[in-house]
């Protein structure tokens, strides 16, 4: 793919590409400019190689549009999705930051604190997610963005579902090889809980400073997924808290039935944990963990066997392999040995930490016993447990405030028990608890009985993802088929029809197509000749193509080209058309135009400086004698305000200033005037007052300033009287 072929472009007459900020397996991210709403955005586009896989492309769109309804702080919106001709692309936010696998190559291990900061957003980021019903598929330190403030955003939802196509380890996923859960690396169903395995992962390599597995290739890794055999992160790093390993460890339990149901139930784990770090969590019980403390928060406890992420599955089917060689039978001898001194060696600091732990203990229950009887016999006894409240069959609505006691809501169906009332509680109604302790209660909260149909429901128009989504939860057995048609009236991947039709019976395993529409149908042309023909000519020769095209005008001034004449095309003559493509016609304005400024009383080189800023042509300058100041501009052509052609003439009448002013006497007659005594008098040229002053009645002399070249400039006499009575006359310097 040529990255640089779209910089520069404009996708939809919106998205200007601006330059290429990331590569991947199946798309190119660029810096883009919306020009609808001026702010930048990043546009992922697909790469050629899949532009021929319809079937990955209507994956592509639908679950684009399933990822742009999420909306949360930690996941990047998702702002459009296009299938146009030009690019199949998503606009999403742009966001200034390194990705966490950038993070962690710059700073190595992680300390607890970081590790629990980002985890806690992740996992947020993934319970908004999969209350949507999206699975991410792909959860990895190379897909979350860490911004300057310190908060992270998830990216790439639903993008995995489309690089996967089918139960195969594809190139894209084994480039996420490290973090799959082993029902994605075999190939199985994924749900939300393959999320919670891969966010296990990354907390894992935070901690540890490298993943929980490795190899020489990605199918070894893979593998090792597949079988398990992890080692505690603690064996990499030591200072990592207790509660905080069997968080991981839960998260990445092998078997999917031990992980953490939700991420809602991780989280609030993760968040009992960061209020107190010494925190140790008992597993063994119920889902709805009960916890337990410990004084030293760096004494691990390895959670029980058969919930450790790393216990092995052992093949139901023997396997044969090849009687080794006799130098394989010394390599394997002396891995024996090896093995052997590293767990007697690891066998004995266990016994050092554990002796060392067992006195440490001893001193502080002594010491604890002490200071308990200290404060017994000092001061009058004083309950130091309260009784966990009964809960469970209260509406939770009207649950009351309970004094040290925080109550966490989880939902869940039942059949049985009505909407809003408490199904179950942890801890159970009667457990004594310390009261110093900060005490949670989860209550599982019913939501009803899953709502069942016996009818076909009327889904025309309905999305793909939601008519599926409820006709898998029927209870039914139902054999879906889906159609795909093309349809000029409903969007790509709504339902046009069905079968059967709405309210119609279901019975058990019956089959239910559904018809899906793929927009209007794509026909295909070839690009006319348009070069040097009228942009109306050109225009109806695209319609005519019956290609309901998409015509973009784009008008230029050209001095060599007629106005409306088009120059350019694109795509050019002959390359591949088809429906609803925009075709951009480069369409020539002819010389380009400015309006003439007022360029009078300006001094020349002012005004010569004026029109070349406006991309006039240089002016032919006539001086001529006169008494304005040297250099001034006293006549134009064109005059201003005129619309001038930018290579057309222009001409400037500038003074020399040789002349000196000369002056007139002029004699005005007010004998025969109506005017009854004394007067003011005003002459003007051009609107500039020469000459202002108060006169008797009778014959006046004024003398005015005159030049012989414009001896006949008309000057106004203006004569007021006291009370207002006014005469205008106009002369010439010559009378």
């Amino acid at each position: 793919m040529d990255h640089d072929k779209y910089i520069g472009r404009l996708l939809d007459n919106r998205y200007e590409i601006l330059e290429v900020i990331g590569t991947g397996g199946m798309a190119v991210v660029y810096k883009a400019r919306c020009h609808r709403l001026n702010r930048l955005v990043a546009v992922k586009i697909l790469k050629d190689d899949n532009l021929d896989d319809e079937d990955f492309r209507r994956r592509f769109h639908a679950e684009s549009q399933a990822v742009a309804m999420l909306s949360h702080p930690n996941i990047v919106s998702v702002y459009d999705v296009s299938t146009s001709v030009m690019a199949d692309y998503i606009v999403m936010e742009l966001i200034e930051g390194i990705t966490l696998k950038q993070y962690m190559e710059k700073k190595g291990v992680l300390n607890w604190k970081e590790t629990l900061h980002f985890a806690m957003q992740i996992a947020k980021a993934l319970e908004h997610a999969h209350s949507k019903g999206i699975v991410h598929r792909d959860i990895k330190p190379h897909n979350v963005m860490v911004l300057k403030n310190g908060s992270v955003k998830v990216m790439d939802f639903g993008i995995a579902r489309m690089i996967s196509r089918g139960n195969t380890l594809t190139k894209e996923a084994l480039g996420s090889v490290h973090y799959i859960s082993p029902e994605q690396a075999r190939g199985g169903r994924v749900d939300d809980r393959s999320d919670i395995y891969s966010l296990g992962v990354v907390m894992y390599e935070m901690m540890a400073g490298r993943p929980p597995y490795d190899g020489e290739s990605p199918v070894s890794v893979a593998i090792q997924h597949i079988n398990g055999g992890a080692a505690l992160p603690s064996v990499l790093n030591p200072n990592i808290p207790g509660g905080l390993e069997q968080i991981i460890m839960k998260a990445m339990a092998h078997n999917v039935s031990d992980r953490y149901p939700s991420a809602t139930r991780m989280l609030a784990d993760m968040d009992e944990f960061r209020k107190d770090p010494t925190i140790l969590f008992d597993y063994t019980g119920l889902p709805l963990d009960a916890v337990m403390r410990v004084q030293n928060p760096n004494l691990v406890l390895q959670p029980p066997a058969d919930n450790i992420a790393g216990k092995v599955v052992e093949s139901q089917t023997p396997r044969r392999r090849p009687a080794p060689t006799p130098e394989q039978r010394r390599q394997e001898a002396r891995h024996r040995k090896e093995t052997q001194r590293a767990q007697e060696s690891q066998n004995e600091k266990q016994s050092r930490i554990t002796t060392i732990a067992i006195i440490v203990c001893s001193i502080v229950a002594v010491v604890a016993l002490g200071i308990i009887l200290a404060l017994t016999l000092g001061r009058s006894s004083k309950p130091k447990t309260i009784e966990v409240p009964s809960m469970t069959g209260m509406v939770y609505a009207n649950l009351p405030d309970y004094p040290g006691i925080t109550i966490r809501k989880a939902e869940v169906y039942h059949d049985e028990i009505a909407p809003g009332v408490v199904v179950s509680q942890k801890p159970a109604a009667g457990t004594e608890v310390d009261r110093d302790d900060a005490v949670v209660v989860v209550v599982e909260v019913s939501l009803g009985p899953v709502v069942q149909s016996t009818t076909m429901p009327d889904m025309i128009e309905k999305t793909k993802n939601w008519a599926e989504t409820y006709l898998s939860g029927q209870d039914l057995d139902l054999d879906v088929d889906v159609q795909w048609e093309h349809n000029d009236n409903i969007d790509y991947g709504y339902v046009i029809r069905t079968e059967p039709k709405a309210g119609v019976a279901l019975t058990k395993g019956q089959k239910v197509t559904l018809y899906i529409s793929e927009g209007k149908k794509v026909q295909f042309g070839g690009m006319p000749e348009v070069l040097d023909m009228s942009k109306e000519e050109a225009i109806k020769r695209l319609e005519n193509q019956e290609l309901n095209l998409n015509i973009v005008l784009n008008e230029v001034f050209d001095m060599n080209v007629p106005a409306g004449i088009v120059m350019n095309s694109e795509p050019g003559r002959g390359e591949k058309l088809k429906t609803g493509q925009t075709v951009t016609l480069t369409v020539s304005k002819g010389i380009e135009t400015k309006k003439m400024p007022d360029l009078v009383d300006m001094d020349i080189d002012d005004a010569l400086s004026m029109l070349k800023s406006l991309g006039l042509k240089d002016p032919e300058v006539i001086y001529v004698d006169s008494d304005q100041p040297k250099d001034t501009v006293l006549e134009q052509t064109p005059e201003k305000e005129v619309e001038h052609q930018i290579i057309a003439d222009i001409t400037l009448t500038v003074s020399n200033g040789s002349m000196a002013p000369v002056t007139k006497d002029v004699t005005l007659d007010l004998r025969n005037s109506a005017l009854m005594g004394e007067c003011h008098v005003s002459i003007s040229r051009d609107n500039v007052v020469l000459y202002s002053g108060r006169v008797p009645k009778g014959t006046v002399s004024v003398t005015l300033p005159s030049q012989t070249a414009v001896g006949s400039a008309k000057y106004t006499v203006i004569i007021n009287e006291t009370d207002g009575w006014e005469v205008t006359e106009e002369f010439t310097a010559d009378e």
